[in-house]
């Protein structure tokens, strides 16, 4: 008997272990917080507009009538309808679904945390973030950087002021066999994927600020500066670990941003996906001053472990579901 047996679970039984001692940790690091743990629908009705995003679809009956639901790709509509329904802080711990391949820090099906502070912005919330980090994956104390300096630091480039045709040719300068890319940000995320993010954040968590606005998605716009948004990642030892914003509440911009991103749905081949209407109307009750994070479960399990692939640290990764 051994692990290349089909049968077997591809992670040790005492990576399975650690996950526990995870799950117990990161409960007791909200429970001293006072921070509330809450359960939201897996299934849902509605998808998210994020050309990016492929959700996993679902049939299912319900009253007698067939029905198309979605597979979340992540909790956050339905956490922020619980925010505008006035539940105060929280957070979950759940399983998220996307339609993508599966890859060295992917597998269709993973485990999510996500959590929710009232009251605060995000640089805030990513000091919290920072002594989570601290006390669960005993990393240092996390370096913060501005997107459009790592840019400049990466690849002498001015983020603002580069056209497409400038951000093209850095591609093709830099990455071997670049794809033909449609959009301006479809080039900078090539760019940063591949020029960036294999540097930042190797001895110590790296907090990325200040995204520019065009990839605000559900982030609140800089007030200094309305070509940034309040919007961040966390990358450690390799990883992307996490996105997360100072959320936008304002239910007519969020609506005409989900418009915006079912038109680049539809000029990519995409379908579009109807915009959830119970999240829209929740926006318009009214969500609290808030700041949110989702971060990988299964990576920061990764880091733990030292782990070279997530299928190390899965019981069951989906070639053997």
């Amino acid at each position: 008997m051994t692990q290349s047996d089909p049968w077997m679970p591809t992670a040790s039984i005492q990576t399975i272990k650690q996950r526990a001692q995870l799950l117990k940790n990161l409960r007791d690091f909200f429970q001293q917080r006072s921070i509330l743990e809450v359960e939201t629908p897996v299934l849902s009705h509605y998808g998210g507009t994020e050309p990016n995003l492929s959700a996993i679809t679902a049939n299912f009956n319900s009253l007698g009538e067939a029905q198309l639901g979605f597979l979340q790709t992540s909790p956050e509509f339905a956490m922020k309808r619980l925010l505008a329904a006035g539940i105060g802080d929280c957070y979950q711990i759940t399983k998220a679904f996307r339609n993508e391949e599966s890859g060295r820090f992917h597998n269709p099906e993973f485990s999510l945390l996500e959590w929710y502070r009232t009251g605060i912005n995000e640089i805030q919330l990513l000091q919290e973030i920072d002594e989570m980090l601290q006390k669960i994956v005993a990393a240092e104390a996390a370096q913060y950087c501005s997107y459009s300096d790592l840019f400049n630091q990466y690849l002498t480039l001015d983020v603002t002021n580069s056209t497409f045709e400038n951000l093209r040719q850095v591609a093709i300068n830099n990455i071997q066999n670049p794809p033909q890319l449609e959009h301006r940000d479809e080039y900078l995320e090539l760019l940063f994927s591949y020029c960036i993010e294999p540097k930042i954040g190797l001895k110590r968590p790296c907090f990325v600020t200040a995204y520019p606005a065009s990839q605000a998605s559900l982030a609140r716009i800089s007030t200094e500066d309305p070509e940034l948004s309040c919007r961040f990642e966390i990358f450690y030892k390799g990883i992307e670990l996490g996105n997360g914003f100072y959320e936008l509440s304002d239910a007519d911009e969020q609506y005409k941003r989900f418009k915006t991103e079912n038109n680049r749905r539809r000029n990519m081949g995409l379908e579009e996906v109807e915009i959830d209407p119970h999240f829209i109307q929740a926006l318009r009750h009214g969500l609290p001053e808030s700041s949110g994070v989702a971060i990988g479960i299964d990576r920061l399990l990764m880091i733990i472990t030292s782990a070279k692939h997530i299928d190390e640290v899965l019981s069951f990764p989906i070639q053997r579901a």
